[in-house]
């Protein structure tokens, strides 16, 4: 546990002692948003996952509406807005973009999801700005959404 404290304090570029004060929030990626019709491809680290991703690695399930579109995307929205440390950036009526905060280190990851009323889903993609990998939690916070969404009935488990 303690190394990879360190590894994650080196990946900030400062000490463990000034990390928490610094944040390790990156820039805002400049590609994010809707682009023919998909999400931003995610890059080849594995620190990303995207409905819109052809490979195993990155690919994670969209979210299959089990109500109409109309009626889930403000639970969709909600759902969001209750994850822990997670700010909504940007919000339409068929997209959002949340900043997801790590809880020690301030390291932020992008959510996003677009609705897709004709295919019945919200396509979503989870990413980190900073590092390698994630050790996996943008996927688990994928899953921890498709989880809350399907107990209040809006999506199929």
């Amino acid at each position: 546990m303690a190394w990879a404290l360190f590894l994650i304090a080196l990946c900030c570029g400062a000490s463990i002692g000034v990390t928490p004060l610094l944040g390790c929030a990156g820039k805002v990626p400049s590609h994010l948003g809707i682009q023919g019709g998909a999400l931003a491809a995610c890059p080849a680290r594995p620190n990303c996952v995207s409905s819109d991703a052809s490979d195993d690695t990155h690919h994670v399930a969209p979210l299959s509406l089990s109500v109409p579109p109309g009626q889930a995307w403000p639970t969709v929205r909600r759902a969001v807005a209750e994850l822990p440390r997670t700010n909504i950036v940007a919000d339409t009526a068929t997209y959002l973009h949340a900043e997801c905060r790590s809880a020690f280190f301030g390291f932020v990851d992008d959510l996003e999801l677009h609705l897709r009323p004709d295919a019945g889903q919200v396509a979503v993609r989870s990413g980190a700005r900073l590092g390698y990998s994630d050790f996996g939690v943008n996927r688990g916070r994928v899953e921890t959404l498709r989880r809350t969404l399907a107990a209040a009935g809006v999506v199929k488990p």
